[in-house]
């Protein structure tokens, strides 16, 4: 007879995330923490964390994180980074050596001032800059990948269990205002350093738990405007569509949950606000491509929030909780008792009703 661990997890990853509210700066043990009570939703195959707030000495600058296969990629990265950035700072990214993270990648970090005079004869803002950058190095440039380009953010992740890659990057060395963490159970792709979670763009950050049946019809339609979905993976998809409602199209966090996990037709027929109705109705018909089907929880991370949301038919486990100036989510309510043994008013979201929480405005000044 087959035991745990023998057998493929159907309900498998594990997500956790925090954030203060009042912007108070957490050292990243609380996240890593937070996956020990959910290791065998993961096989191994990857963890990750995004952090926001960690770079306030650089928080003017884009954070450049980087694999590199090899050190010629490396030195041939950064000439073409100089051609387009002014390089403030360049550097290893502090690892420690642990048995159970082996076959690592050089991991670099680039804090990078976009060339005025370069970026004005494109005639592009600074974020479209930067992601046509590294859309750019991550698809033309073998052996380099950018995992993480925000600012005052990064992304921490590798092929190993999530508690196991907050050690190897030391993230009890820094402190941020919101954490997320995922760790991997892959059923589609193979674990790689690259295909872990969390999957960033700028400063949007997600990790997810699920399988996204429409992944060939949304990738299809965001590949139309640029974006390109090189990792085979859901989860990279769903990033680039949270940026293209958010950034490019400028919808509210509410109205990208109503594309993503749209209300079904007959729910937005019985809505009896017809302003309502009306909007929901251009939504899902404006974007009827980017309606993400299949089981699914995730949560976005972005600078200065956070937003949690599952499927509409919730499919897959996500829990909330709170305390003081905290709100903690993960896929076990187990995650977040170690986090806050006290959490108060905790509660499962309902299907396809997103969790939005923001830092108080001004604390981030």
């Amino acid at each position: 007879m087959k035991v745990e661990g023998q057998v493929r997890i159907p309900s498998g990853c594990a997500i956790a995330a925090v954030i203060s509210r009042d912007g108070k700066r957490m050292a990243g043990d609380i996240i890593t923490e937070s996956m020990k009570p959910m290791h065998d939703r993961s096989n191994g195959l990857g963890g990750g964390f995004a952090a926001y707030g960690i770079y306030p000495e650089y928080k003017d600058f884009y954070a450049f994180h980087v694999f590199f296969d090899e050190r010629a990629t490396r030195k041939n990265c950064e000439q073409f980074l100089k051609e387009r950035f002014e390089i403030v700072k360049s550097e290893i990214i502090p690892t420690r050596k642990i048995p159970q993270i082996t076959d690592e990648p050089i991991i670099w970090r680039y804090f990078l001032a976009p060339l005025h005079s370069v970026r004005v004869s494109m005639q592009i803002d600074e974020n479209e800059y930067v992601a046509r950058t590294v859309m750019k190095i991550n698809t033309e440039m073998d052996g380099a990948y950018v995992f993480s380009s925000g600012k005052n953010m990064g992304t921490f992740k590798a092929v190993g269990f999530p508690e196991d890659v907050g050690v190897f990057y030391k993230l009890e060395e820094y402190a941020g205002y919101s954490w997320t963490a995922h760790g991997r159970y892959p059923t589609n792709t193979p674990g790689w350093w690259g295909g872990a979670h969390p999957f960033t763009l700028l400063d949007y950050s997600i990790v997810h738990n699920g399988e996204i049946s429409s992944y060939d019809a949304n990738r299809r339609f965001i590949e139309m405007f640029g974006y390109k979905c090189t990792l085979q993976t859901d989860t990279e998809v769903i990033t680039y569509i949270m940026d293209y409602l958010l950034r490019v199209q400028g919808l509210t966090l509410g109205e990208a949950a109503s594309v993503i996990a749209a209300p079904f037709w007959s729910t937005i027929e019985n809505k009896t606000d017809a302003e309502d109705r009306e909007k929901h109705t251009y939504l899902r018909t404006l974007f009827s491509s980017l309606l993400v089907t299949g089981p699914f929880s995730i949560v976005l991370g972005f600078n200065g929030g956070l937003m949690a949301l599952n499927d509409r038919l919730k499919l897959r486990s996500m829990v909330a909780g709170e305390k003081d100036d905290k709100v903690f989510i993960a896929s076990e309510e187990a995650a977040i008792r170690v986090m806050e043994p006290d959490a108060e008013n905790v509660w499962a979201p309902a299907g396809g009703e997103p969790v939005i929480v923001k830092v108080k405005d001004g604390v981030l000044l």
